[in-house]
């Protein structure tokens, strides 16, 4: 029994761990405006309480965004989320493409949200990275919390091929995903084939009846985790 507890305490302490993660994530993942500056101080002091791995990348982040002016951060995310169609933050796009399965899975993701007792605002896509993330990192139970790592683990070949590509390029915003990877399992056989295979295909091509979940064009608003 005492094993048993001692398992249990130390799943507890990873996934308060990993929430930390998630969060910090979530934040740097967001448009870099005036809140992620002041916020910054805050979030290098709860890296304290995260795994070293991923709070070593996130350290690397944390020191680009401080020596970096706003206009230019903010440029460079606008180069890399919204003008680079292989760095999307919007998770279901790498398996389902343009497609109309794509806004079946959407609907699912918010079904999961309000299963969770959260509502996305209507600016917001549900499967942005880093909407995902706040829900894993501060859901109202640890029920909730789980869904939102189930939601990454479930498109956990999208994620790793976001991590690449922003590797590829040489993105400081490489770091953060690669931290979110840190606090999931190693990926399996069937897992390395589903990125191998999106990396070599890329997501699927029909672009039928999807106009109302196609990815905006501008700085995502993240006015459901305010």
């Amino acid at each position: 029994m005492n094993r048993v507890r001692r398992r249990e305490a130390a799943r507890r302490a990873a996934s308060r761990e990993h929430a930390v993660v998630h969060r910090a994530a979530a934040l740097l993942l967001d448009y870099p405006d005036e809140e992620l500056y002041a916020l910054l101080p805050l979030v290098r002091d709860a890296l304290a309480d995260a795994p070293a791995p991923a709070a070593e990348r996130l350290g690397h982040f944390l020191a680009h965004v401080e020596r970096t002016p706003a206009r230019e951060l903010q440029q460079q995310y606008v180069e890399t989320f919204d003008l680079r169609r292989r760095c999307s933050l919007y998770l279901t796009y790498y398996a389902y493409g343009d497609t109309r399965k794509r806004g079946v899975a959407l609907v699912e993701f918010k079904q999961t949200y309000r299963r969770a007792g959260l509502e996305i605002d209507g600016d917001e896509l549900p499967d942005h990275l880093a909407v995902v993330l706040e829900l894993a990192a501060t859901g109202a139970d640890e029920d909730a919390r789980a869904a939102g790592v189930g939601l990454l683990l479930a498109h956990r070949a999208g994620l790793e091929l976001l991590r690449l590509a922003l590797q590829d390029s040489g993105s400081p915003w490489g770091d953060v995903v690669a931290a979110v990877c840190t606090t999931l399992p190693p990926l399996q056989g069937t897992d390395r084939e589903a990125v191998a295979r999106l990396a070599a295909e890329g997501p699927p091509g029909e672009e039928v009846g999807l106009e109302p979940f196609a990815p905006p064009t501008s700085a995502p608003v993240m006015g459901a985790r305010r």
